[in-house]
């Protein structure tokens, strides 16, 4: 039996355990051990990072081989109409090559809670939510592809990782669960 940490990573902290200061690492919420990250949130990302104590399924989690869908909800700067998640989900051209579709949709209902600290806000320029899901990992790819959409990213957080969702919990909280294999 494989056994999952479930961990909402806060704003600013890096998805490792050691680091020089003045960075915050994972080893602050973190007190169980043989657990290593199942890929990676970047510093200014948030969300659901999740942990496990068992190398294959690491790999089944963070390979992009595996197809495994993460899902993301993304602050954009500017006023979202529907051509922007259309070409989100075809994929847009970058240096590094053409990304695998996304599912791509407005987000119109609550937004999420707000960040400690904030965003940065500019009194003229909306701001928009999207729903993001994307089944590679490429570096900063969501940020990438909403800038490339014309559409900086002010925020992300992640939601969910294949079946498993971050729910209820807060930044910093986590959870073990059991994986049958």
């Amino acid at each position: 039996m494989s056994r999952i940490l479930l961990f909402n990573k806060p704003f600013g902290v890096l998805s490792q355990f050691t680091s020089e200061p003045p960075h915050r690492t994972l080893a602050e919420y973190i007190d169980h051990s043989g657990f290593y990250a199942a890929g990676r949130l970047d510093k200014d990302s948030e969300g659901l990072l999740i942990l496990t104590d068992d190398g294959s399924l690491q790999q089944k989690i963070s390979n992009p081989r595996y197809g495994t869908y993460k899902t993301y909800q993304v602050q954009v700067e500017g006023l979202i109409g529907e051509q922007a998640p259309e070409s989100l989900r075809k994929g847009i051209e970058r240096k590094d090559g053409l990304p695998r579709p996304a599912r791509a949709q407005r987000l119109d209902g609550p937004q999420p809670r707000d960040r400690d600290p904030p965003i940065r806000e500019r009194k003229h320029i909306p701001t928009s939510w999207l729903e993001l899901s994307i089944s590679e990992g490429r570096n900063r790819q969501v940020r990438r592809m909403t800038a490339a959409a014309g559409f900086p990213t002010l925020r992300l957080i992640r939601t969910t990782i294949d079946r498993w969702e971050l729910g209820d919990l807060q930044p910093g909280e986590s959870r073990l669960q059991e994986v049958a294999d």
